[in-house]
């Protein structure tokens, strides 16, 4: 698994069982820490060096309260994500394995809408590609919440920044049975690995 990452997109409470839960919510973060589990399988050691040899990091939306996604604001969103409450939180089952300069937030401007992973940053403003970069990473296995938008928009992103990405899809929910298959559809058509 040299030169592989997991990058875990917005697998937070208001999309899991909050305002704005998503289908398969529970299995995709069950699935998740399979996964991780399966990944770093042999690695042994203390999980911050576990961390080392396999790179986890984590996307996570987190916005003002007066999000302009918010349907109170004029959006298309329930009010979800407000940084600083339950709702914007990552799951539980998950925080081992979260390090600060490993998350990234989006969607902190309260004028901007953002989906893809790769417009957050982490805590020292660097970028998702600048760290998967400075890892020296290739592969970048994805995961999360919701396919059709935020996981479909890391995914892409992640493809034009000429890394390989593996999709899991087992580790995923979504908003709709029927636009999650077909956004594995045109992903995998674009070049996406469906694992």
């Amino acid at each position: 698994m040299r030169n592989s990452a997991l990058v875990v997109v917005d697998m937070l409470y208001d999309f899991i069982d909050g305002s704005l839960a998503c289908q398969n919510a529970d299995n995709a973060v069950k699935e998740t820490l399979k996964q991780i589990d399966r990944l770093t399988k042999g690695q042994g050691g203390e999980e911050h060096e576990i961390l080392d040899t396999f790179p986890i990091l984590f996307i996570r939306d987190h916005h003002p309260a007066d999000h302009c996604s918010f349907t109170c604001n004029g959006g298309t969103w329930p009010v979800h994500c407000v940084a600083g409450t339950h709702g914007g939180d990552i799951h539980e089952h998950l925080l081992p394995y979260v390090r600060e300069e490993l998350t990234f937030d989006k969607g902190c401007d309260s004028n901007l809408e953002q989906y893809s992973g790769f417009e957050g940053t982490n805590s020292a403003g660097q970028s998702l590609g600048e760290i998967l970069e400075l890892l020296d990473t290739t592969d970048v296995h994805v995961c999360g919440i919701a396919t059709e938008f935020c996981v479909r928009n890391t995914c892409e992103d992640l493809l034009k920044a000429g890394f390989r990405v593996h999709l899991l899809k087992d580790c995923i929910a979504y908003v709709s049975h029927e636009g999650h298959l077909k956004a594995l559809e045109e992903m995998a058509s674009q070049g996406i690995v469906i694992e």
